[in-house]
């Protein structure tokens, strides 16, 4: 197996993000695709699992010995024993947006080693944006490079979050949700975790926070992070489990708003 650098496999996560982005752009256009619900309450469609297999059979190509945890395909990885590499799959991050002709999709690759996120890259196809990054090497927008906002206080704040599908956990959430919007500048709710992650990294918002799956928000943590943004947890990582692939309770922010935005909804627990 070929040695790749951490420029290459980010060169190669690009590519295959940008390619899965045509065949999303093409389906949307010929509107013949089909839907159900999984698990009862999660909408999937046939493209998401094209869209994944793309992606696998171009992993495979290139990284044959490497292991994938991803939406569609293989989402039963368990989060505790992190294997040597691994890499972190969601096809269509924002499956309700891309059903219902929205603009906030994406798709979402990153690459760990040794439970550590090293590579991320988050496709927009119908926004024209490619966010990317690799540890140490720093994070951009259609290669140019990004950072956070220079926001200082919660009331100049932007805030992102999300709800779950399940209707009935989401009144639990409601009490966060009034503490943000009476202390923060306003809340917005975009549908596509992976996207909010990459608008913190851009400074377009300003914080986020929201419990996800592992593939909606490892590509988009990464790019964070190297951007400038602070990424952490609202509660303890488990003994064993990677915090990098840990996906509930995420606080990310611009740097100077970190602390105040954990005290006000730890507050809320």
């Amino acid at each position: 197996m070929a040695a790749y650098t951490l420029e290459a496999r980010l060169a190669l996560a690009v590519r295959i993000a940008e390619e899965a982005g045509d065949m999303i752009r093409r389906a949307r256009e010929q509107q013949d695709f089909s839907q159900h619900l999984k698990a009862g309450v999660e909408l999937v469609t046939d493209v998401d699992v094209a869209v994944d297999t793309l992606i696998s059979q171009r992993l495979e190509e290139y990284f044959p010995d490497e292991e994938k945890l991803s939406e569609e395909l293989s989402p039963e990885r368990a989060l505790h024993s992190p294997v040597e590499q691994l890499w972190v799959v969601d096809p269509i991050d924002g499956t309700v947006n891309f059903a219902q002709g929205l603009r906030h999709v994406a798709v979402s690759i990153g690459w760990m080693e040794e439970g550590v996120g090293k590579v991320g890259v988050v496709h927009a196809p119908f926004l024209g944006d490619t966010f990317s990054a690799a540890q140490g090497l720093g994070a951009f927008c259609n290669q140019k490079a990004i950072k956070p906002s220079d926001a200082q206080a919660l009331e100049d704040t932007l805030v992102a979050t999300g709800f779950p599908y399940d209707k009935s956990a989401r009144k639990q959430l409601m009490p966060r949700l009034e503490a943000v919007l009476a202390h923060c500048q306003d809340v917005r709710r975009n549908g596509a975790a992976a996207l909010d992650l990459c608008d913190v990294a851009c400074g377009r918002l300003d914080a986020y926070y929201e419990t996800v799956s592992p593939w909606d928000f490892v590509a988009g943590w990464v790019i964070a992070r190297e951007a400038g943004a602070r990424v952490g947890h609202l509660t303890a990582v488990p003994e064993g489990v990677p915090a990098d692939l840990y996906p509930e309770q995420l606080l990310v922010t611009t740097p100077k708003v970190y602390d105040a935005m954990a005290s006000l909804l730890k507050r809320i627990d």
